[in-house]
């Protein structure tokens, strides 16, 4: 009988420490999204902020911005972990919305082009919303994704670089859809690890969301434009 009762007692504190052990893991990865959602709707207003700051200002160039957002995502991810990570993912969000503002006010100077700038923030926040909201109901495991997105980085970035040298309307177009498809996927992908604990760190995965909201928002103002009869 003791023997029977240490048995019982021991299972049974095993399943307060499991137990215990699941109520903490809820608990941090409520605490990641919630801090990684923070941050995100402050980093969007924050490059609003700076787009709007750049509104008529000359576009950047091509090369100079493709050189500053790897260097700034580099610098992101080396202070990810250290409080100047949240500094640097300023500066690189701030970087993002002062290099699309230029675009954004030549849209607005075109006819139409309001409407087509409205639409493309629509769809986006459409999509986003619906995508997030499937992966925190669904709780489905995305992680199959991790290679065909390390593959699909690689090949849209060879993509970039050969439409950047020798610029045709069919690859931009091309680009364009595929950057949507591969942004959608990364927004299924970074909401599962979260949920799932494959991702810890609130600084990287509000970074890779932002620029899955980044990559939307330009696909979509380039397709819309395109498809409106518009050179």
């Amino acid at each position: 009988m003791n023997r029977r009762a240490a048995g019982i007692e021991r299972i049974g504190a095993a399943g307060i420490e499991v137990g215990r052990g699941s109520r903490e893991s809820v608990l941090a990865t409520n605490k990641i999204l919630r801090n990684t959602y923070m941050l995100l709707a402050l980093t969007l207003a924050f490059s609003a902020f700076t787009a709007m700051l750049s509104i008529n200002a000359p576009p950047l160039n091509p090369w100079l911005f493709l050189i500053g957002a790897f260097g700034m995502l580099f610098v992101t991810h080396a202070l990810a972990n250290s409080a100047w990570g949240l500094l640097s993912v300023f500066a690189f969000t701030g970087f993002f919305g002062y290099a699309i503002g230029p675009t954004i006010g030549m849209f607005l100077s075109m006819q139409g082009g309001a409407d087509i700038v409205v639409t493309a923030l629509g769809g986006t926040a459409f999509i986003f919303f619906g995508l997030s909201g499937y992966a925190l109901t669904s709780r489905r495991d995305f992680s199959f994704m991790r290679g065909f997105l390390g593959a699909g980085a690689l090949v849209l970035m060879a993509a970039v670089v050969i439409g950047l040298i020798w610029p045709m309307p069919a690859l931009q177009l091309a680009l364009s859809s595929a950057f949507m498809l591969f942004a959608s996927a990364l927004i299924l992908f970074q909401t599962s690890a979260i949920i799932h604990g494959g991702e810890r760190n609130y600084i990287l995965a509000t970074v890779s969301l932002y620029l899955s909201i980044y990559n939307l928002f330009m696909s979509l103002l380039h397709l819309l434009w395109a498809f409106s009869g518009n050179d």
